[in-house]
Protein backbone atom coordinates (compact mmCIF):
# COMPACT_ATOMS: atom_id res chain seq x y z
CA UNK A 1 0.00 0.00 0.00
CA UNK A 2 1.35 3.21 -1.10
CA UNK A 3 -0.82 6.37 0.42
CA UNK A 4 0.87 9.62 -0.64
CA UNK A 5 0.52 11.52 2.30
CA UNK A 6 3.42 8.52 3.78
CA UNK A 7 5.21 8.81 0.80
CA UNK A 8 5.66 12.77 0.71
CA UNK A 9 5.93 13.40 4.79
CA UNK A 10 8.41 9.97 5.01
CA UNK A 11 10.49 10.45 2.25
CA UNK A 12 13.42 12.03 4.86
CA UNK A 13 12.51 9.36 7.57
CA UNK A 14 14.97 7.06 6.66
CA UNK A 15 17.72 9.27 6.10
CA UNK A 16 17.74 10.91 9.29
CA UNK A 17 16.63 8.19 11.06
CA UNK A 18 19.89 6.58 10.13
CA UNK A 19 21.75 10.33 10.63
CA UNK A 20 19.79 10.28 14.09
CA UNK A 21 21.02 7.00 15.40
CA UNK A 22 24.72 8.10 14.86
CA UNK A 23 24.25 10.67 16.66
CA UNK A 24 22.82 9.27 19.41
CA UNK A 25 25.77 6.99 19.36
CA UNK A 26 28.36 9.95 19.50
CA UNK A 27 26.46 11.40 22.08
CA UNK A 28 26.72 8.18 23.95
CA UNK A 29 29.84 7.11 23.36
CA UNK A 30 31.55 10.82 23.89
CA UNK A 31 31.91 10.44 27.49
CA UNK A 32 34.07 7.26 27.05
CA UNK A 33 36.38 9.25 25.06
CA UNK A 34 39.67 10.66 27.25
CA UNK A 35 40.52 13.89 25.43
CA UNK A 36 38.32 16.63 26.82
CA UNK A 37 38.04 18.66 23.43
CA UNK A 38 37.53 15.43 21.48
CA UNK A 39 34.52 14.81 23.90
CA UNK A 40 32.85 18.07 23.37
CA UNK A 41 33.36 17.75 19.49
CA UNK A 42 31.41 14.57 19.56
CA UNK A 43 29.08 15.61 21.61
CA UNK A 44 28.30 18.55 19.83
CA UNK A 45 28.25 16.62 16.27
CA UNK A 46 26.42 13.96 18.21
CA UNK A 47 23.56 16.77 18.86
CA UNK A 48 23.47 18.05 15.56
CA UNK A 49 22.86 14.79 13.92
CA UNK A 50 20.20 13.87 16.63
CA UNK A 51 18.50 17.30 16.36
CA UNK A 52 16.69 17.22 13.17
CA UNK A 53 15.55 13.40 13.83
CA UNK A 54 13.94 14.79 16.96
CA UNK A 55 12.55 17.66 15.48
CA UNK A 56 11.00 15.81 12.30
CA UNK A 57 9.05 13.28 14.90
CA UNK A 58 7.54 16.32 17.01
CA UNK A 59 6.50 17.77 13.07
CA UNK A 60 4.93 14.50 11.95
CA UNK A 61 2.03 14.12 14.23
CA UNK A 62 1.56 18.05 13.52
CA UNK A 63 0.99 17.81 9.86
CA UNK A 64 -0.42 14.79 9.89
CA UNK A 65 -3.12 16.46 12.43
CA UNK A 66 -3.47 19.28 10.21
CA UNK A 67 -3.63 17.47 6.95
CA UNK A 68 -5.87 14.45 7.75
CA UNK A 69 -7.93 14.33 11.17
CA UNK A 70 -10.65 12.27 11.43
CA UNK A 71 -12.35 12.81 14.83
CA UNK A 72 -14.68 14.89 16.95
CA UNK A 73 -12.11 16.70 18.82
CA UNK A 74 -10.25 17.92 15.96
CA UNK A 75 -9.44 21.68 18.29
CA UNK A 76 -8.40 19.67 21.53
CA UNK A 77 -5.98 17.76 19.59
CA UNK A 78 -4.65 20.49 17.64
CA UNK A 79 -4.38 22.54 20.98
CA UNK A 80 -2.83 19.90 22.74
CA UNK A 81 0.18 18.92 20.00
CA UNK A 82 0.72 23.00 19.13
CA UNK A 83 0.93 23.97 22.86
CA UNK A 84 1.93 21.39 25.30
CA UNK A 85 6.45 20.92 25.25
CA UNK A 86 6.96 17.78 26.85
CA UNK A 87 6.19 15.92 23.53
CA UNK A 88 3.70 13.48 25.42
CA UNK A 89 0.98 14.45 23.60
CA UNK A 90 2.70 13.73 19.92
CA UNK A 91 3.38 10.51 21.50
CA UNK A 92 0.32 9.06 21.98
CA UNK A 93 -0.69 11.05 19.18
CA UNK A 94 1.81 8.87 17.13
CA UNK A 95 -0.15 5.81 18.54
CA UNK A 96 -3.28 6.59 18.36
CA UNK A 97 -3.84 8.19 15.19
CA UNK A 98 0.01 7.93 12.53
CA UNK A 99 -0.02 4.53 13.02
CA UNK A 100 -3.43 3.55 12.41
CA UNK A 101 -3.42 5.69 9.29
CA UNK A 102 -0.69 4.45 8.37
CA UNK A 103 -1.88 0.82 8.17
CA UNK A 104 -4.90 2.02 7.09
CA UNK A 105 -7.44 0.77 10.38
CA UNK A 106 -9.87 2.01 12.67
CA UNK A 107 -11.05 5.28 11.38
CA UNK A 108 -8.31 5.54 8.77
CA UNK A 109 -9.69 2.44 6.78
CA UNK A 110 -9.24 2.94 3.26
CA UNK A 111 -12.82 2.83 1.31
CA UNK A 112 -11.11 -0.06 -1.22
CA UNK A 113 -10.58 -2.11 2.53
CA UNK A 114 -13.45 -1.16 4.35
CA UNK A 115 -15.23 -2.57 1.42
CA UNK A 116 -13.84 -5.98 1.55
Amino acid sequence: MTDPWFTRRFRLFEPLLWVGLAGLALLAGSSLLANESLENAAFVLGFFCFAPLLGYLVLVPIWHWKDRYRGEHSDLWGALLVIEVSGWFKIVYWFRHILPDWRGRGRYARRDQAAA
